[in-house]
């Protein structure tokens, strides 16, 4: 089977993307140990399936043109899991998890829309993934603000 061939932008797209799949299901299987409220917990956990799965597609899609998968940023990894051990350690209720999320997902939204911007020469397939994962991330969203 021969390779796929990807321009430098859908590359860069794809990476961006699936790092960003990786971040939110980081976070939500590290909010969802500390979430008490078991409809939450069910919210998270289809969540992070379709981000698992969506990433997964991503992954297959480079690894068709040879290309390697993009981990998330470690010192923003890490950031994101201290803050969210904090802010969980003093007020681990399902408003301060609904707020964390939701601060997560817009980072998330402003940073894929910016990549798509950014890599206009991507291919329809590679901005097909950046504009599901926005759509995953608003439909998050809107699920956990009755918790706030």
């Amino acid at each position: 089977m021969s390779e796929r061939i990807l321009n430098g932008d859908t590359v860069a797209l794809l990476k961006e993307c699936d790092s960003g799949c990786k971040m939110a299901t980081e976070s939500m299987e590290q909010i969802s140990q500390m979430v008490k409220n078991q409809d939450m917990v069910e919210i998270l956990i289809r969540y992070n399936q379709e981000h698992i799965r969506l990433g997964e597609e991503i992954h297959q899609y480079l690894n068709s043109a040879g290309e390697e998968a993009k981990d998330p940023n470690p010192m923003a990894k890490a950031f994101s899991w201290l803050q969210s051990e904090v802010k969980m350690m003093m007020k681990g209720d399902s408003h301060q998890a609904a707020s964390l999320l939701i601060d997560g997902c817009n980072m998330g939204i402003k940073s894929l829309n910016e990549y798509k911007n950014k890599y206009t020469d991507a291919d329809e397939k590679s901005v097909s993934f950046c504009e599901r994962l926005i759509g995953m991330e608003k439909e998050l969203m809107a699920e956990l603000e009755k918790y706030l």
